[in-house]
């Protein structure tokens, strides 16, 4: 007879800096399930740090036969990807029957192809490190481009942040009736603008973008109507906020009533807060795949945080109960 202990199970576990989302997560995934379930809780995943910055995880229970899910954004450092594919490696040599690493922003996503002679595509390399470190799944939000999903080997839940950002864009739509209008910020992100208006059933603006030198606007100007709209920019992340606040600060010279943001992975480095502060934007909507520097927050009031949490407690349970989950993509 097969002892309860040795059944198949889930188990939850984290590595640091994605801790915040995966203790949301995990209190989402409670309230979600039956109350004859036993409570999900967060494994421990601990973190031996040696002096020289060298360091190990380990699972301080066992994880034998069990379907680990191991949450961590790979936002830089490089560290905290090195992190997940150890805790990946720990986990299959401890006899994990199942390990599924839920990267709710994957970085290196932006080298997506070869677009100048000899330069690497680093998110296939990625996508190769984690299968050979023994992931045999991935669960992600809003890869930078949906082909990333045929580098892996391996199958690859792609979850999408509009299933969250409807509803507040909705309650938008209520409140600006007929003025509101939907914005690309450049052409590589007309194809996921289009899919948000053809749902909304508002028009769009596309913002053609021209570069004097690498990282250097030249100028951008929208194609559509913008006067007297209100209008809301849709991108999958925020890095530098160069593109973003020079979209909206055009589309206010030519008119726009307002101006709003949408993005889902807010990697905001170097001077993007302070150009969000100083910009025409008058909120920015982000979701919490990557957390807000604590140290500017005297520069976060115009930012809105959408959790993503329930969505991928949700999705887990799913994967794990080896349900369906095309039902809840709603673009």
């Amino acid at each position: 007879m097969i002892n309860d202990v040795h059944k198949h199970r889930m188990a939850v576990f984290t590595c640091d800096a994605s801790r915040y989302f995966a203790v949301k997560v995990v209190e989402a995934m409670n309230r979600m399930k039956p109350e004859t379930d036993p409570e999900v809780v967060l494994g421990p995943l601990e973190i031996s740090r040696f002096s020289d910055g060298e360091f190990q995880p380990y699972f301080a229970e066992s994880v034998r036969g069990a379907t680990c899910f191991i949450i961590q954004s790979t936002f830089p450092t490089s560290d905290n990807l090195m992190e997940l594919l150890l805790a990946i490696d720990a986990a299959k040599r401890a006899s994990a029957n199942k390990v599924i690493a839920v990267i709710p922003y994957y970085g290196w996503a932006r080298q997506d192809r070869k677009d100048k002679p000899r330069t690497s595509i680093g998110a296939k390399l990625v996508a190769n490190m984690l299968k050979v470190a023994g992931a045999d799944a991935l669960m992600t939000c809003d890869l930078h481009a949906d082909q990333i999903q045929g580098f892996f080997d391996i199958p690859v839940n792609h979850l999408y942040a509009s299933y969250d950002f409807l509803g507040n864009l909705k309650q938008l739509q209520k409140e600006f009736k007929d003025t509101l209008t939907l914005a690309a910020p450049d052409m590589g992100g007309a194809k996921r603008v289009n899919a948000y208006a053809k749902f909304l059933h508002t028009p769009v603006v596309i913002c053609h973008k021209t570069r004097a030198k690498a990282n250097v606007i030249e100028k951008i100007v929208p194609i559509g109507e913008v006067e007297g709209r209100d209008i809301v920019i849709i991108d999958d992340i925020i890095d530098t906020a160069g593109t973003l606040t020079e979209a909206a600060n055009e589309l206010l010279k030519r008119g726009a009533r307002s101006v709003r943001a949408f993005a889902t992975h807010p990697i905001l480095s170097g001077p993007a807060y302070e150009r969000i502060d100083k910009s025409a934007l008058c909120e920015v909507y982000v979701t919490d795949t990557i957390p807000l520097d604590p140290s500017k927050k005297a520069l976060q009031s115009k930012f809105r945080v959408v959790s993503l949490a329930a969505t991928f407690a949700r999705m887990m349970m799913k994967v794990y109960n080896y349900e369906p989950i095309s039902s809840e993509f709603p673009l």
